[in-house]
């Protein structure tokens, strides 16, 4: 009986590991794929990024849209930038200065983008590090893009402050998006050096960056690379995140339990979620096609007569490109919603279900999106709403798989390890006061 015993324990003990063996795991990110940081840089970068300085009407700054307390998003579907009044979903339109339209994507997350392989930004990555190009940088201004930014995480700045819906403001409304509407973005007189000459107008930004740049301290003008080298510094070094329970793991301290454990198994096993999400920062950096529901406004120009965003294909031209969207890193990923790159889903757990079935999941989708209202617009409106472009959208996927109630369950708990309280609590945090004396999005 004693010997039926323990082989009765050793068996209970093979099934109970067997439940939860793990696949291979990708590596404990380091110290060494992160760029230096200067404090100094940091912190002044800090005052910045929360400034509404830099926009046009001075009233919207980076973090309206990029909020720690919304886990560096917004917390919408898809935002309101100039003319927007109020924080997340509480954000709203008042009086006769209201947006043209809404921000066309979801707001992106910051979490570890000082990381060194971190050399493509935005859902359709339209910037990118290039040694090939003067600058270093291949963005959409092409050869007029000018050198001097410390990488593709200070030279991504430059979109916001440059968009009317985001920041610049409308047409007439000031003299950076006089500037923006005429062309002039770069040289005397651009859109950029006036931003630098309200930056430089201010005192202790002055002398904060005399203090970072002896050529500054000589007498050298402040430039705008100047101040987004500076926003780059703060986005690194507030938004590291690799102390989340899943890091612990992959240093060798803790193993995962239960159905964290289960859903790490899918996750890097039979779900295929790390054929894209790979790595240490569990993303590939490349483009897919996972047919994703599309809302709002699309990604599209002024003089362009569609309401679609087609992806990749915008920055390529490419027609295999089209409706494919940069991997994101996953880090924080249960606090980031809503998800998607139009923020369609307001469910972690539906967005996990619908983006593994993928084109199977665009015939049964349901609008519940977070969109606060826009006269003009539906709260709900959808761009893509007749079969053929839901067909075109579901074609370019590739074929998705059905997860069980149990499998979503599961793979949230995992995900849910990849939660990093002191990354969402943020290093330096928000700022008592900015030095323009404009008020500050808390």
């Amino acid at each position: 009986m004693r010997s039926y015993g323990i082989i009765g324990a050793a068996l209970a003990l093979l099934i109970a590991q067997a439940a939860v063996a793990q696949p291979p795991l990708p590596r404990a990110p380091v110290d060494a794929d992160y760029t230096s940081i200067d404090p100094r840089a940091a912190k002044l970068g800090q005052l910045l990024f929360y400034d509404p300085v830099l926009s046009g009407n001075r009233n919207i700054s980076c973090a309206s849209c990029h909020h720690p307390r919304f886990a560096t998003t917004d917390g919408l579907s898809l935002g309101l930038g100039e003319g927007g009044v109020g924080l997340g979903p509480q954000r709203h339109v008042t009086g006769t200065n209201r947006p043209e339209q809404r921000i066309p994507r979801n707001a992106t997350a910051l979490f570890n983008l000082g990381a060194q392989e971190f050399t493509t930004l935005f859902h359709d990555g339209r910037i990118q590090a290039d040694p090939t190009r003067p600058s270093g940088i291949r963005t959409p201004m092409d050869e007029e893009m000018v050198s001097g930014f410390s990488g593709v995480l200070s030279a991504q700045t430059m979109f916001p402050v440059l968009s009317p819906d985001k920041m610049a403001g409308h047409y007439n409304e000031n003299e950076v998006s006089r500037a923006v509407r005429s062309g002039r973005i770069t040289g005397p007189g651009g859109a950029w050096d006036l931003i630098a000459q309200r930056v430089s107008a201010i005192p202790a930004y002055a002398e904060g960056f005399k203090a970072l740049d002896p050529k500054i301290a000589a007498g050298a003008p402040i430039g705008f690379t100047d101040i987004s080298d500076a926003i780059a510094a703060f986005v690194a070094f507030e938004w590291r995140s690799d102390s989340s329970p899943f890091d612990a793991v992959l240093r060798g301290e803790t193993q995962l339990q239960g159905r964290a454990a289960a859903g790490a198994a899918l996750f890097y096993g039979d779900a295929g979620c790390a054929t894209c999400h790979s790595g240490p920062f569990q993303t590939d950096h490349a483009f897919h096609a996972m047919a994703a529901p599309q809302i709002g406004p699309g990604k599209a120009e002024r003089f362009e007569r569609h309401s679609r965003d087609d992806g990749r294909m915008r920055v390529t031209g490419q027609a295999q490109d089209r409706f494919a969207f940069r991997t994101p890193s996953l880090r924080n990923v249960a606090r980031t919603g809503p998800w998607g790159h139009a923020g369609a889903h307001l469910d972690l757990g539906q967005f996990i279900a619908d983006h593994a079935a993928r084109g199977d999941a665009l015939a049964r989708y349901q609008r519940r999106a977070l969109l606060p209202d826009l006269p003009g617009t539906k709260p709900d409106w959808a761009v893509l709403d007749t079969p053929a472009e839901i067909s075109a959208i579901a074609q370019a996927a590739s074929p998705g798989r059905a997860l069980s109630d149990a499998d979503v369950t599961d793979l949230l708990a995992f995900l849910d390890t990849l939660t990093d309280p002191a990354a969402l609590a943020g290093r330096l945090k928000i700022p008592e006061q900015v030095p323009s004396g404009l008020p500050i999005d808390r």
